[in-house]
């Protein structure tokens, strides 16, 4: 049984628990979480994404990010077996997805998704102006773009929030740009050069601080009640560090996903480009890595696009299983959506090669598998070069859950694998930073130490990774080889 703040019988103890709300790409999911990281009740609801390949548009709604998010917290409502009380609310979120909102958090359009490619020439500017590049841009590329070229749409704003702060404002009534350890603040007289209103983004607050109590209205929707403390979220990346218990120089982690990424902790020096570093929620420390952009989502596309869905993902991994690594000399690019870490190229084309009659359903699908891996080899290859050595990687999302897939991951890479209990990290980051955030711990490795726990862990096998090797070899020739292509096929299909 569950029930929330304040309203505890005196027959019975509850056990403190907090509610944490993680805003994915597709997908809402919410967590209840025991103070030792336990995860007592789990649901989740989808929403979609409107997506418009020719002009690069990806939006979504909102209101459908927050009916998903009731929808998931009361699903994980349903769950618990004991007593426990809910103490706090955390959300992080996707990004980097602008939402432009009214001061009540009314949005004026539909979000614009961290997928959407329309404000290309406007990160291009910013990153002229800013000295930055990639994630650490944020929201601002999005919300130059919107004032360009829909006025109506940004003057109607008060807000420009990423997805999370929105989620924030939505459940406390406190509209604040969260930032993490280490992030700078945007230069805002630099963003007024550029015609970008800065009086539109919001106070800073560090994530992990109380933003406010809960309103009666979220409340209602919720099922709790109004004086819950709300706690400041981030990244749903940056939580997913937290939640697979990132703490030592060498911790690494796969972060699954939609799209996947590779971050490894650090804290020395390191001769790589200043856009492979970036800020993490611990002090002392930053990570070196990347995200790439669909290949979780490259699994998906083949069952449900290519095979119509009239095969489950654990028959189609089992199939992939049956097969010889390599995949028969059949070799996929993940570039679905084209690529971020490590080529930065979003005319890059997903792409079979090699081929032939001989091949069967299971070829491809391990072809997709052994895909996911050789992306993440591709960015951890120059840091690894540079000096960095990664103790082990922790596998984080849907993908952890199948010991085929990790088993891959180990053997490309050559990194031991660590599977934590909870696999969805980025959820019990969340919980993480509320549990911090209200005083239940007393600082963030303390309570990673005690709420993340490591069900299994995987070695790689000499002998396999040898035969990876060559073809991971092969991967990064056939991307060469065709970007050429790809980049005159774009050409043609904006003609």
């Amino acid at each position: 049984m569950m029930r929330g703040h304040g309203r505890t019988e005196a027959t019975v103890t509850l056990e403190p628990a907090v509610l944490a709300l993680d805003l994915g790409t597709g997908e809402a999911k919410a967590g209840l979480i025991a103070a030792d990281g336990r995860l007592a009740g789990f649901g989740r609801a989808d929403y979609p994404v409107d997506v418009d390949a020719e002009t690069g548009r990806a939006e979504q709604d909102p209101d459908a990010w927050w009916r998903a998010i009731c929808a998931a917290a009361i699903d994980a409502f349903r769950g618990p077996s004991g007593e426990f009380e809910v103490v706090a609310i955390c959300a992080v979120g996707q990004g980097p997805t602008l939402v432009a909102a009214d001061a009540t958090g009314r949005p004026t359009r539909p979000a614009i998704g961290w997928l959407d490619s329309r404000s290309r020439s406007e990160a291009a500017e910013l990153e002229s102006v800013l000295g930055l590049r990639g994630w650490a841009l944020g929201i601002l590329p999005k919300a130059l773009w919107l004032e360009r070229h829909e006025p109506r749409a940004a003057g109607d704003a008060s807000w420009y929030l990423s997805a999370w702060e929105w989620l924030g404002l939505r459940l406390s009534g406190a509209a604040r740009a969260t930032v993490a350890v280490g992030q700078q603040p945007p230069d805002r007289q630099a963003l007024a050069s550029v015609g970008l209103a800065a009086d539109r983004l919001p106070p800073e607050i560090r994530a992990g601080v109380v933003l406010g109590e809960l309103r009666p209205e979220a409340a209602a929707d919720l099922g709790l009640p109004r004086d819950l403390p709300v706690v400041a979220g981030l990244a749903d990346a940056l939580s997913s560090f937290l939640g697979a218990g990132l703490i030592d120089p060498g911790d690494a982690i796969d972060t699954g996903g939609t799209s996947g990424g590779f971050a490894v902790y650090w804290s020395g020096e390191v001769a790589l480009p200043a856009e492979w570093r970036s800020f993490v929620p611990l002090e002392g420390r930053f990570a070196l890595g990347g995200a790439m952009s669909a290949t979780g989502r490259s699994l998906e596309w083949l069952r449900d696009d290519l095979l119509r869905g009239h095969v489950g993902t654990e028959a189609l991994i089992d199939e992939a299983a049956a097969t010889s690594p390599g995949a028969g000399g059949l070799i996929f690019l993940p570039y679905l959506a084209g690529e971020r870490a490590p080529i930065w190229d979003s005319s890059a084309r997903g792409t079979f090669a090699g081929l032939s009659l001989a091949h069967s359903r299971g070829h491809l699908v391990r072809a997709v598998l052994e895909a996911s891996a050789f992306a993440i080899r591709h960015v951890a290859e120059p840091i690894l070069a540079a000096g960095v050595s990664v103790t082990e990687m922790r596998i984080c999302g849907g993908p952890g859950r199948s010991a085929t897939w990790n088993q891959i991951k180990a053997d490309v890479t050559g990194f031991r694998v660590a599977v934590p209990a909870v696999r969805e990290t980025a959820v019990v980051g969340a919980a993480i930073l509320a549990a911090v955030g209200i005083g239940l711990k007393p600082d963030l490795p303390s309570a990673m130490r005690t709420m993340v726990r490591i069900e299994s862990r995987l070695d790689p096998r000499p002998a396999t990774r040898e035969t990876y090797d060559p073809l991971f070899a092969a991967y990064k020739a056939l991307y060469s080889d065709l970007r050429p292509t790809f980049a005159r096929l774009a050409e043609l299909a904006h003609h």
